[in-house]
This record gives C-alpha cells, structure tokens and sequence, in this order.
C-alpha cells in the first residue's frame, strides 16, 4: 500500500464543524503538522473535503 504525506497549510477557524472534524480524524491539530496515512479511498476521499485547508505529497 502506498503512503501519503498530508501537511496542514490552513487554519480550521471559521470552518465547518464536519470539516474541523475531518481534520482531527486525519490527526493533524496544527498548521504545519504533517502526518503520514496509507493510500486508500477513506483516505482520499477526506483530504478531498477538506483540500483547501491540506497539501499532499505522494
């Protein structure tokens, strides 16, 4: 399975709840943070939501 970095370059102030939501399943809490999930379709289906608040790096 292939690996996908996530860094947060925006912050979550004024977002919707489900989207402040997503960001904390996909463990980051803080801009600048990276974390590192497999490739999946869970996984790229909540970077699509919240796209504009995320970078990703394959």
């Amino acid at each position: 399975m292939a690996k996908i970095k996530i860094k947060q370059i925006k912050s979550s102030i004024k977002k919707q709840q489900n989207q402040k939501r997503t960001l904390e399943a996909l463990g980051l809490k803080k801009i600048g943070q990276v974390v590192e999930h497999d490739d999946t379709p869970n996984i790229l289906g909540m970077i699509n939501k919240v796209k504009h608040l995320v970078s990703t790096e394959a």
